[in-house]
């Protein structure tokens, strides 16, 4: 249905565009040509409507019913995804499996520590595990 509409929109747009080149201006008119005021008056040297007039008419109508519909089904398919980019890098990122490490043991880590711009041999260091802040952490049962 999406594509059938958009298809629809880029037709009717190329039409639009048409319509509109084959019209003559509005002063285009002899005595427009020569100075004449007859295009400047209070009403206008206006006629009945012509074929391109009510085309462009009706050409402007379904580009406008178009573009609302098609952007109202992009908004209505786009909340049933997973969020921001952002939110699918996190949930993207391996986690450790539950049970390896828990908060309050030690991890292993390397560090390799420089003082003033020389560096020193890598060390071998014990790190606290720390609880995750962004999960919800379980209740301690009083004892």
């Amino acid at each position: 249905m999406f594509i059938l509409l958009t298809v629809i929109h880029v037709i009717v747009c190329l039409f639009l565009v048409i319509v509109v080149l084959l019209q003559s201006g509005k002063a285009a008119d002899l005595a427009g040509a020569f100075g004449g005021m007859g295009s400047q008056t209070v009403f206008g040297p206006r006629g009945g409507a012509t074929v391109l007039s009510r085309a462009t008419t009706i050409a402007a109508a379904l580009f406008m019913v178009t573009s609302m519909t098609l952007s109202i089904m992009a908004t209505r398919a786009g909340r049933g995804s997973s969020g921001t980019l952002l939110d699918q890098k996190r949930k993207a990122i391996p986690t450790q499996a539950p049970g390896q490490l828990q908060p309050g043991q030690t991890a292993p880590i390397t560090v390799t520590p420089s003082v003033d711009g020389v560096q020193l041999p890598p060390q071998k260091l014990d790190a606290p595990v720390i609880p995750d802040p962004t999960k919800p952490q379980p209740k301690q049962q009083k004892k």
